[in-house]
C-alpha cells in the first residue's frame, strides 16, 4: 500500500539575483514494507529530496502526502509532530549521547517521541528492539565502548523504538567498512519487512543497492531512472 507520495516537488535557492533550482519537479511514491534507495552524483539533489520528504526543510513548490494528509499545507508544529511520532532517522554517523548507556539512548527517544507508556513498558519495548538489532547484550554499555557497527545498530534501534511509519536513512553505511556496511543494510532491509516500515535511503555505495526494492537514480534535480530492483 502506498503511504507517501511526492508530487511535482521543486526546490530552489536564491543567491543574490541568481536563482538555482535544485529539484525540478520530482514525482515519487513509497510503499509499506519496502526500501527505496536514492542514488546519484554529488549535487544531483538526492539529499535535498530526502530532507524535504522528512519535513526538515520546505519545498518551493509541489505536494507531499503522508497517510492521505497534505504535509505541504501543514504548519511547522504539525510537521514537527509527524517527525517526532511517525518518522525515524538514521544518519551517516550514529550521533549517540556519550554519557547515556545504550538502554538510556532508547528510553530518551521514547520520551522525545511523546510515546505515552509507563517506564516499565518502555524498558520492555527497549529490550524487544535491542534483541531485534542483536544489541541486547550491550544495553548497559556506553558509546565509547562500542564499535562503529554497534553504534549504527543502536542508532537504528533508536530510530525505530517509537514504531515510526517511515525510516529516513541518509548514507547509513558511509562511515563503515564493507562487512559492517552489509550487516547494517541487511538489518535495515529485514526490519523494513518485519515491522512493515517504509524506508527511504540515500546512498552513494552501489553495493548497497542490492538490498533495496526500488532504485531512484537522480541527476541534476531530475529522476533519471526509477526501477524495481530485480537482483
Amino acid at each position: 500500500m502506498t503511504i507517501f507520495t511526492i508530487d511535482k516537488v521543486r526546490k530552489s535557492f536564491s543567491n543574490g539575483e541568481v536563482k538555482e533550482e535544485i529539484l525540478k519537479g520530482i514525482n515519487l511514491s513509497l510503499k509499506e514494507g519496502e526500501v527505496t534507495a536514492l542514488v546519484g552524483a554529488s549535487g544531483s539533489g538526492k539529499s535535498t529530496l530526502l530532507t524535504i520528504a522528512a519535513g526538515l526543510q520546505p519545498a518551493s513548490d509541489g505536494r507531499i502526502t503522508f497517510e492521505g494528509e497534505n504535509m505541504t499545507s501543514m504548519n511547522s508544529e504539525q510537521v514537527r509532530k509527524i517527525r517526532a511520532t511517525k518518522f525515524g532517522f538514521v544518519f551517516q554517523f550514529a550521533h549517540l549521547v556519550p554519557f547515556l548507556t545504550v538502554e538510556e539512548q532508547l528510553m530518551l527517544m521514547l520520551d522525545v517521541s511523546e510515546t505515552k507508556i509507563s517506564k516499565p513498558e518502555q524498558k520492555r519495548e527497549v529490550e524487544k528492539i535491542l534483541k531485534l538489532v542483536e544489541m541486547d547484550h550491550r544495553k548497559n554499555a556506553y558509546p565509547s565502548s562500542l564499535s562503529g557497527g554497534e553504534k549504527q545498530r543502536v542508532a537504528i534501534a533508536r530510530a525505530i523504538i517509537h514504531k515510526p511509519k517511515i525510516l529516513f536513512a541518509d548514507e547509513p553505511t558511509a562511515s563503515l567498512d564493507s562487512k559492517r556496511s552489509k550487516d547494517v543494510m541487511i538489518l535495515i532491509r529485514d526490519l523494513t519487512k518485519t515491522l512493515n516500515i517504509t524506508t527511504l535511503m540515500v546512498t552513494h555505495d552501489e553495493e548497497m543497492l542490492s538490498f533495496a526494492d526500488h532504485i531512484i537514480k537522480m541527476s541534476d534535480g531530475h529522476v533519471l531512472v526509477n526501477l524495481n530492483n530485480i537482483s
